[in-house]
């Protein structure tokens, strides 16, 4: 199934976005600025929408990627919380690359250790760029799960501050903090879209960032639909909606790394499940189309961040599958953003997609 309604959806029952404590902390770090909403004409009028637009998270805070909003909430509630505040502080994450990215410049800013565990599968340059911010890279020989697993032991053995982005246990407060910080990007779309959206098409991996999408569409106009966009390979949201409980799925791999994800994190799980209005499931091809279509218009987006447009042409260009969902959206002279997670984190492989063969 490449599209799914979800007949589900109970917005009363989603939780409040974070509070503007979060968007008043990210204004005092250093580079903070809202990143662009960029309009995309063309498309729209290819699609027969209203308008397309596109939030460009391609450099956020310093980095190619959307993640720092929700780390630096995380690492400073971890830190503020924390029993002793004069005693030595250490953080560990686990990754794909872009979370711990944030992670290690949050404690370099910070001047704190840190070790970040990454699946054997990472990008050179995402361990490249971890090292240069000094964090120590563990790398594991498995996937992302296997990786999740390693810091949270390394936490429980060594009573190091775990920033995570996936909750396995109800008291994995990190995760929460990493959701309420994601708010301060929505709160900026509602200030550079005064008029509103009425669609939104969110790259889903384990969850994070389209829980705090929901939330902040379950309690802004209520007018949003909140579309979540996963890897056909990697589609544990889409299967958890529709099971109606947690679900979790075999990952054979995805260029879309960062959303190679087996399940949706527990903390997410709640506000995905009331407020996801449906989802989509696109492949590596589909994205790579998307990527170059961008690329076509000037912008450098990886595939994470490609992944919503590659939704949209899905969803809006008839095929059968998505018709359900379609109908239900309501798509025509609509207005629709898609949100680029990130920009180029692996340069060898985006010009491998960019790049004609020959």
């Amino acid at each position: 199934m490449r599209c799914f309604v979800n007949t589900s959806m109970s917005l009363d029952q989603v939780s409040s976005p974070g509070e503007g404590e979060v968007t008043a902390f990210h204004r005092t770090l250093p580079d903070y600025a809202p990143t662009p909403l960029r309009r995309l004409d063309p498309m729209a009028a290819g699609l027969g929408l209203g308008a397309v637009w596109l939030k460009d998270e391609s450099d956020r805070l310093g980095l190619p990627a959307f993640k720092m909003l929700g780390a630096s909430w995380a690492v400073a509630e971890s830190l503020r919380r924390r029993a002793d505040p004069d005693a030595p502080a250490v953080i560990v994450a686990a990754s794909a690359g872009n979370h711990g990215r944030a992670v290690a410049r949050c404690a370099a800013q910070r001047r704190i250790p840190c070790r970040i565990y990454l699946p054997s599968v990472a990008s050179r340059e995402s361990v490249a760029a971890i090292e240069r911010d000094g964090a120590q890279i563990v790398s594991i020989d498995g996937h992302y799960d296997e990786a999740v697993a390693a810091a949270e032991a390394d936490a429980g053995r060594t009573a190091a501050h775990l920033i995570t982005d996936v909750a396995r246990t109800p008291d994995a407060l990190s995760a929460e903090w990493v959701i309420d910080g994601y708010a301060t990007l929505f709160r900026e779309i509602d200030d550079q879209l005064p008029s509103g959206a009425d669609v939104l098409l969110v790259p889903t991996g384990v969850g994070s960032l389209a829980a705090a999408a929901v939330r902040w569409a379950a309690h802004s106009s209520g007018r949003c639909r909140v579309i979540a966009v996963e890897p056909a390979t990697a589609a544990g949201v889409t299967a958890s909606v529709r099971a109606g409980r947690r679900v979790r799925v075999p990952t054979p791999g995805t260029d879309m790394a960062g959303l190679d994800c087996p399940e949706p994190s527990l903390l997410a799980w709640p506000s995905l499940r009331d407020g996801l209005f449906g989802t989509v499931v696109v492949t590596d091809d589909e994205v790579h189309a998307a990527m170059r279509e961008l690329a076509n218009h000037g912008l450098a987006i990886g595939a994470c961040g490609a992944a919503p447009l590659a939704a949209l042409r899905l969803l809006a260009a008839g095929a059968d599958e998505c018709a359900e969902l379609r109908d239900e959206v309501r798509l025509d002279g609509s207005t629709v953003v898609c949100l680029a997670t990130e920009g180029v984190t692996d340069p060898d492989r985006y010009r491998a997609v960019i790049t004609p063969p020959g």
